[in-house]
């Protein structure tokens, strides 16, 4: 089954992130359309006693081409009023995403 998944999987992107592992996928569907899935993967012990018994919890986002300039415009937007401080504005700004 994974081997099918990958099949459809035209680049792939491994961000290691201290305790996280990012993965940026883009993959075709059965008509050629491009699409991005965003794998948030992080390892997590099943038992705090046993190192060796670990599972990965995951986190997907599925991305299609008719969104990639709005969420592009949008997580922009985002970063911009982190590395720059929140003002006033940023409160009002919320509906313009919608």
């Amino acid at each position: 089954m994974e081997e099918q998944n990958n099949q459809n999987e035209v680049y792939s992107k491994k961000v290691r992130a201290g305790k996280r592992t990012y993965f940026f996928d883009v993959r075709e569907t059965r008509g050629g359309d491009h699409y991005v899935t965003i794998t948030e993967s992080k390892k997590k012990l099943r038992d705090e006693n046993d190192e060796e018994s670990f599972y990965f919890e995951k986190h997907k986002i599925f991305l299609y081409k008719e969104d990639f300039e709005k969420f592009t415009e949008a997580l922009n937007h985002t970063l911009g009023q982190i590395e720059n401080g929140f003002s006033e504005e940023s409160e009002g700004d919320k509906s313009n995403w919608e």
